[in-house]
């Protein structure tokens, strides 16, 4: 069961997604009909709190059409990079207004003006290992730019923006699910 926030004309789930089975880092997910996800330093206890990380092909659930329900419950769907772009926009680009309070310090202190409540969860490095928990937060979206990167949103500790990037398909990163229209 997930919590639901509107933001401006979308609606998206409060929490970041945690289903299916934890694989060790230094595994590679596979199209198996297992959902598998990775948990920061391969603790359990870590998806428990922000969620589980996810190739972006298994995210997917190994089809690349952008806006695909991937590994979303039904009526929701991983969101577009044009989705990504319009949540930046309702909360004017503050990336501190889609962070928890608590997350973050001094310029990039977590205001969760929005209710998008995002914790900095870090991720999965494309060579196994896992980095970064409590300085970042990392978003698939379903929009692929060829076939090894796609595009992510990206909040920071120390500052306040929100980056709309593109990332390796190999990292694992948190899915955030968007509402079907």
């Amino acid at each position: 069961t997930y919590n639901t926030v509107q933001i401006g004309t979308q609606c998206w789930l409060k929490e970041n997604l945690d289903v299916g089975t934890m694989i060790h880092g230094i595994d590679t997910a596979k199209n198996n009909g297992t959902i598998e996800k990775y948990c920061y330093n391969d603790d359990p206890a870590n998806c428990t709190t922000y969620g589980g990380l996810y190739q972006w092909n298994e995210a997917m659930q190994y089809v690349t059409t952008e806006g695909t329900k991937g590994i979303c419950p039904a009526g929701w769907h991983i969101p577009t990079y044009a989705e990504l772009q319009t949540l930046d926009t309702a909360v004017g680009g503050n990336g501190n207004a889609l962070k928890a309070i608590g997350q973050g310090s001094g310029s990039g202190a977590g205001t969760n003006t929005s209710d998008f409540s995002a914790l900095l969860a870090a991720g999965r490095n494309n060579n196994g290992s896992f980095g970064s928990l409590g300085l970042g937060a990392l978003f698939w979206s379903s929009s692929e730019i060829n076939a090894s990167t796609a595009h992510d949103m990206l909040l920071l500790s120390n500052g306040s923006y929100i980056y709309v990037a593109y990332d390796d398909k190999d990292y694992g990163f948190s899915v955030r699910c968007a509402k079907d229209f």
